[in-house]
């Protein structure tokens, strides 16, 4: 069976490197790259250190609104489609890139199977939210990581090629934990276990409105100056408004600043992080993972259950509240099996003797 995967964003990248050591074991798998992150620091690392193949294609659509990005995939991924004739198209999650690649399948009258279904924020403000819910109406396999994402799916009227999964992510994080521990990132920013707060800010809701950057930085600023040891992999469009608005030196002055890291290094200081204030879907559910505390700068999150078993706070980008939870909130109650175990495998099991069904068009 010949399977087209369509990647785009980092987190799309490390399900992959999971997915497709199961899918390749039974299966021809045509990885397409919308280039949706085309800054090397931002993807190409990634491929080189998860040991991804290089893309069978790589659309390089780069940056734009989110019109031009989902527009110029559908064309290309299209024509993808069109001339390999794929069984099946695997999407990731809730991205630009996932829901192209959703769309370009239906038209192509070709079965997709959405990795990651169910997810709801329940916000329509959120570009994310809209990529989510319109591929699961689209998607033929809808592979859940949770109870709840099955029951969203459910309330919706999506009952039929609903399967509960768990999260590759899982297997992701079991697959190259060890590797990750080689990392001498501790080392090189002179952080001792358990000791420093990690920090993450990508999203445009915090990055492209300057009094929310403000409020952020003045939190992390004083939580800086009242003794804790701030680490903060500055993602692009955080760099941009920061330099944009003269807030970067009075940052760095404080806080421990870094480039974009690989998904090592990342996974390293994320495992040894004392907390971690995020407002990155995936690490938030990473952070639960690995039982690392987060501080979530949104007033809404997809991943609930993290927060209803009291390892996620949702903190928006309210500073007193921000330094408050860092200094106060702690967990009280270990994790539990939320995100299962194994599903890479499921998932390709569900695939390989649903066969038959693949091949109606």
């Amino acid at each position: 069976m010949k399977i087209v995967s369509i990647v785009g964003a980092r987190p799309q990248f490390i399900k992959h490197a999971a997915l497709s050591k199961e899918v390749k074991k039974k299966h021809q798998d045509v990885l397409v790259h919308t280039g949706q992150h085309y800054d090397y620091s931002m993807n190409k690392i990634f491929f080189n250190e998860l040991g991804i193949a290089e893309p069978d294609y790589n659309l390089g659509i780069g940056s734009g609104s989110h019109g031009y990005q989902t527009g110029k995939m559908l064309l290309e991924i299209e024509n993808i489609l069109l001339k390999e004739q794929p069984d099946l198209v695997i999407v990731y999650g809730d991205t630009n890139s996932t829901l192209a690649g959703a769309l370009s399948a239906v038209k192509t009258h070709t079965k997709v199977a959405h990795v990651e279904a169910g997810l709801r924020s329940f916000d329509k403000s959120i570009p994310e939210e809209i990529n989510r819910v319109l591929t699961d109406h689209c998607a033929d396999y809808l592979f859940c990581p949770t109870k709840t994402a099955v029951d969203n799916l459910n309330q919706e009227g999506i009952v039929n090629g609903v399967y509960l999964t768990g999260d590759v992510m899982v297997d992701a994080l079991n697959s190259y934990k060890e590797m990750a521990e080689r990392s001498t990132i501790l080392d090189e920013l002179k952080l001792t276990n358990k000791q420093y707060i990690l920090v993450t800010i990508h999203r445009a809701s915090n990055t492209d409105v300057l009094e929310n950057m403000e409020n952020i930085v003045k939190a992390l600023i004083e939580l800086a100056e009242s003794g804790e040891t701030i680490v903060f992999p500055v993602h692009p469009r955080s760099l941009k408004m920061l330099k944009a608005n003269d807030l970067l030196d009075s940052v760095k002055e404080k806080v421990k600043i870094t480039e974009p890291l690989g998904y090592l290094e990342f996974l390293k200081l994320l495992n040894h992080a004392k907390k971690v204030i995020t407002d990155s879907g995936g690490i938030q559910k990473e952070a639960y993972i690995l039982k690392v505390p987060c501080i979530t700068l949104m007033n809404i999150t997809s991943w609930i259950e993290t927060v209803s078993d009291g390892w996620n706070v949702l903190a928006g980008n309210n500073p007193q509240k921000i330094i408050e939870l860092v200094r106060h909130f702690e967990p009280k109650r270990p994790t539990s099996n939320l995100f299962g175990l194994g599903a890479c495998n499921k998932i390709v099991t569900i695939i390989t003797n649903d066969i038959s069904n693949l091949h109606r068009r």
